[in-house]
């Protein structure tokens, strides 16, 4: 027979499963990534937006083709001092690297899947 101590310990071990599985879940989407790469452009607005979770979102504007509409690149950063240089190359040309993570649950970690990593700003 079924007791309710028994029925309380396994409501808890369910609910901590879950959630062990949605925190591994989490770390797995933001240390696995699906691509890598670089886009240079200009950086052309860069803020910490959201309601509850704050965010660093950036958007960069690609330079093409002379007479073609550039197109924007929408990134996230998580890093606080890079973050602190994209704010300073805010108008400037600058080159980059990013990561994408598939999958990222909740916007609390980005609002995008593009990861900002690292950022070069080249001799003017």
């Amino acid at each position: 027979m079924i007791t309710s101590s028994r029925i309380k310990l396994i409501l808890v071990a369910l609910v901590l499963g879950a959630g062990l599985l949605f925190a591994a879940y989490v770390w797995i989407t933001l240390s696995v990534s699906y691509s890598e790469g670089e886009r240079a452009g200009y950086l052309q607005k860069f803020s910490k937006r959201g309601w509850v979770c704050k965010t660093w979102e950036g958007e960069l504007l690609l330079t093409s083709m002379p007479g073609a509409i550039p197109e924007k690149f929408q990134f996230s950063v998580r890093d606080p001092e890079l973050a602190k240089r994209m704010s300073e190359a805010t108008g400037k040309r600058v080159l980059l690297s990013y990561a994408q993570h598939k999958g990222v649950p909740t916007s609390c970690f980005g609002e995008t899947e593009y990861y900002a990593e690292k950022l070069q700003v080249p001799a003017q």
